[in-house]
């Protein structure tokens, strides 16, 4: 009995590092996935400093790294102008950059920022969140009262380029992601223009389990193979 992979005529969207993100212009709007280093595309990251010159960048992603590593190394060679996210204090070197003001920081709390990808990625313009009211996040935003609650204006957030980490793909792009490595990854790859996955192995198509698909290869233009060394499955 033949297999879907014997009856489909696959246009790979594998591609080395360097032809990947080649496609990153200077000046553009990034997400990267991750969790500190959990999820995170470090090879691409490497591949981004290896074979671009592309900076002045703005950054969505929920850290900027750890010192010297990952998203890290791209703020210590000047390549990021903006940085939006909710956790930057895990990098000393992001606290020191925006005091030298070196480094514009958009902060937003963790929920907000993940429900601001979201809705980016399902065409929603913006949403009302209780999530900062009366604080300093809040000033200067428009506010609506909702229930008898006072809500404040977030608009949603898209990038020109998602570059994200996933466990698997199969050769048109579909992706699996490995537990809580899965984080804004999924996310991500719904609200950008070019979308570009880091996996561990690349497989047939038909391979992959169908409901183990988290993101469909429509939304993934490139995928890159990670030549990134898994301790404790700290970069997965």
């Amino acid at each position: 009995m033949s297999t879907l992979a014997d009856r489909v005529t696959v246009d790979s969207a594998v591609l080395d590092v360097a032809e990947a993100v080649s496609r990153i212009e200077d000046g553009a709007t990034l997400m990267v996935g991750g969790f500190g280093l959990v999820g995170a595309p470090l090879t691409l990251i490497e591949g981004l400093l290896a074979h671009t010159t592309a900076g002045n960048l703005t950054i969505i992603s929920n850290n900027l790294g750890e010192p010297g590593r990952g998203l890290g190394r791209l703020l210590l060679e000047g390549r990021v102008r903006k940085a939006v996210g909710s956790y930057f204090t895990s990098n000393p070197d992001v606290v020191a950059a925006y005091q030298a003001g070196k480094l514009e920081i958009d902060l937003l709390p963790q929920g907000t920022l993940a429900e601001a990808i979201r809705a980016g990625g399902a065409g929603i313009g913006g949403f009302y969140t209780r999530t900062g009211w009366g604080t300093s996040l809040g000033e200067g935003r428009e506010e609506r009262t909702i229930r008898g609650e006072p809500h404040i204006y977030q608009e949603s957030l898209r990038a020109d380029v998602a570059l994200v980490r996933a466990r698997a793909a199969d050769e048109l792009g579909n992706l699996v992601y490995s537990k809580t490595a899965r984080n804004f990854n999924p996310d991500m790859a719904t609200a950008a223009d070019l979308v570009i996955a880091e996996v561990d192995e690349v497989v047939p198509v038909g391979a992959l389990d169908p409901e183990a698909i988290v993101t469909p290869h429509l939304f993934v233009d490139a995928v890159v193979l990670s030549d990134t060394v898994v301790l404790s499955g700290a970069a997965r």
